[in-house]
């Protein structure tokens, strides 16, 4: 991807390993942003779900709970992440209906480029819950 502002949220995401505190920050930020989206949009509702796992898939990682994972992989999720939350990137988020599009196509590319991730991360979620 040749997406400047995206490389520069790859850049940053690399200074997160290790670093808890700044990734629970992160999340919550996430969380906060997601809030406040038109949940009747349609790119909102088709990046949700995806969204959703990404999240469960670092926080299961950064607590040490899921490690069968490149940490490239990590790295990509959490540049996505920081891409989302920055209202200044290729589309800023002030603009009308636009604004967003660019963040949900984000979003949804990374989580189409690390979908074998994905689902490893699936089907060990899985056997969590049948083992709890």
């Amino acid at each position: 991807m040749t997406n400047i502002f995206y490389q520069s949220a790859l850049q940053l995401a690399s200074g997160l390993f290790g670093r808890h505190g700044r990734v629970a920050l992160l999340l919550s930020q996430l969380a906060m942003k997601m809030g406040r989206m038109n949940k009747n949009d349609l790119s909102f509702t088709a990046a949700k779900s995806k969204l959703d796992v990404m999240v469960r898939l670092v926080k299961a990682y950064t607590k040490g709970q899921y490690k069968g994972i490149p940490w490239k992989t990590i790295a990509t999720v959490l540049a996505a992440f920081i891409y989302f939350v920055n209202p200044f990137d290729l589309i800023p988020d002030i603009a009308p209906v636009v604004g967003f599009t660019d963040d949900f196509s984000i979003l949804v590319w990374v989580y189409s480029s690390v979908q074998i991730e994905v689902n490893k991360f699936l089907a060990w979620e899985q056997t969590q819950l049948t083992v709890a």
